[in-house]
């Protein structure tokens, strides 16, 4: 089996587009959460709140051609993978077309507004505002396949379109796939794009935050007086590689993936099932070789929706009893969808590597109902550690678990 590791990172999130923007900002306990005045058009929808990626904007090189298929799932996911790449040294790398070199990444849906131009069509019987690159923009794979053809990448293509675990199952089946020897190089990850439709995914169920007039409350990951989730946006890649690949090259490395779990609940669309969280959690210290007491801290999925943080925690306290720091980087960017396995991924790696973790901002009464567990409240934390854990799970039952070693 050959060992993988993180050569570049990067991305876009609503605390910031770089790590010391976003590293101030969780030393500050300084969220991305707003008010979205323009959402009161909306009648019947109940949240007014969002984390928006503010200033984002495609730099001049890239051309109206290239542009031309690219929403803006796919520019969070192509731009990132340009800064990524450019980090790693490989942006001009002939590595990139020998087929060997591959992506694995993933949104919960394409571009929203592609979306209503195909939805105009039904309701109005007219295919005014489609052109040829309309359903381009507005597929599950639009952020794949446009980094695919951006940086003329001939290798596999794993379109990861599973909700909350897009990003995150982006970078483990990007892990596998080097893993086993079928790719040398994978940019992986996910991207997600505001929209007021995904709010309303949730405010149907009840389970976005109504605290309208205070964005800087909320969201509460496991605190009792929780009021939902905030939806945000962004995207992150990751620069995977082959660990003698990287090493041939004089690549710097920022962390090695030691462990990857996946599976499903098997049980309902919405509804978390603390017992198969606790099997992914398992099963990724099971690739890694590692004991509970190996990890050093945890990156909680932790979106501050009832049922969703009391089935976490309960899988968490049932591996770990309540020995491992956690806390929830949703607190600060909201809920990013196919975006936060990524963004949590990158954040997580960092402050292993500066031996700093942030807490989870708002939580100031745990929930009773929720499991004793070693939550970050209040100030952040200095630890010293060689794993972090990074965990995710989406509707449909889709759980995953990533291990990261510090290199």
């Amino acid at each position: 089996m050959r060992r993988v590791v993180v050569t570049g990172m990067a991305g876009f999130s609503p605390i910031g587009s770089d790590w010391q923007s976003i590293r101030e900002n969780l030393a500050k306990g300084r969220s991305g959460i707003v008010r979205m005045d323009d959402w009161d058009r909306f009648e019947g929808l109940n949240t007014r709140l969002a984390a928006p990626v503010s200033d984002f904007a495609m730099p001049a090189h890239y051309t109206r051609k290239a542009l031309r298929s690219m929403g803006r799932v796919a520019q969070f996911g192509v731009y990132s993978a340009e800064l990524a790449l450019r980090q790693a040294g490989l942006l001009d790398s002939e590595a990139l077309g020998n087929g060997r070199t591959g992506i694995s990444y993933g949104s919960s849906a394409g571009d929203s507004n592609a979306v209503a131009d195909f939805g105009n069509m039904l309701m109005n019987n007219t295919s005014d505002g489609l052109n040829a690159n309309s359903y381009v923009k507005m597929m599950a794979h639009t952020a794949p396949v446009n980094i695919g053809v951006y940086f003329g990448l001939r290798g596999r293509v794993i379109t990861t379109s599973s909700a909350c675990t897009s990003g995150s199952q982006g970078i483990g089946f990007a892990y596998e796939a080097i893993k086993y020897g079928s790719q040398d190089i994978m940019i992986a990850g996910g991207s997600e794009g505001l929209c007021p439709t995904e709010a309303a995914v949730f405010d149907t169920l009840y389970a976005t935050s109504v605290k309208n007039d205070t964005p800087e409350l909320t969201p509460r990951p496991f605190d009792k007086d929780r009021d939902g989730l905030v939806i945000g946006e962004g995207g992150g890649a990751f620069i995977l590689e082959e660990l003698e690949h990287a090493q041939a090259r004089g690549a710097t490395i920022y962390a090695e993936i030691v462990g990857f779990g996946t599976n499903s609940d098997g049980r309902h669309v919405t509804q978390p099932n603390a017992d198969t969280m606790e099997t992914a959690i398992r099963l990724a210290l099971e690739c890694a070789s590692l004991s509970p007491t190996d990890i050093g801290y945890i990156s909680a999925h932790g979106t501050a929706t009832h049922r969703g943080d009391i089935a976490e925690s309960q899988a968490t306290a049932a591996v770990f009893g309540n020995r491992t720091p956690i806390s929830s980087l949703k607190s600060y960017t909201g809920h990013t969808l196919g975006a936060c396995g990524a963004l949590e991924a990158w954040t997580a790696i960092e402050m292993m590597n500066e031996g700093w973790f942030c807490p989870t901002i708002n939580l100031d009464n745990v929930d009773p109902d929720c499991a004793d567990l070693d939550y970050l409240i209040g100030e952040g934390r200095r630890i010293q550690t060689e794993f972090v854990m990074s965990n995710n799970f989406a509707f449909g039952g889709i759980n995953t678990s990533l291990i990261f070693k510090r290199w």
